[in-house]
């Protein structure tokens, strides 16, 4: 899987709203164009609830 910076993942996650599970969270990274790698990421999650986004990012590259 391609390398997913921070950013990236901050500019996918652009209006999401808190707490959020996640489909929300992949609907609202699809709407931002996000690439792939970060849809799919978030769709493995294994937490299903997110109360901010610090908690999605900790997810994401400690995964």
């Amino acid at each position: 899987m391609a390398a997913v910076r921070p950013t990236d993942l901050q500019k996918a996650l652009s209006g999401a709203e808190y707490p959020a599970d996640r489909e929300q969270l992949r609907e609202v990274a699809e709407k931002n164009h996000a690439p792939k790698e970060i849809t799919d990421r978030i769709s493995h999650l294994g937490k299903k609830e997110f109360q901010n986004p610090a908690e999605v990012s900790k997810a994401v590259f400690n995964e």
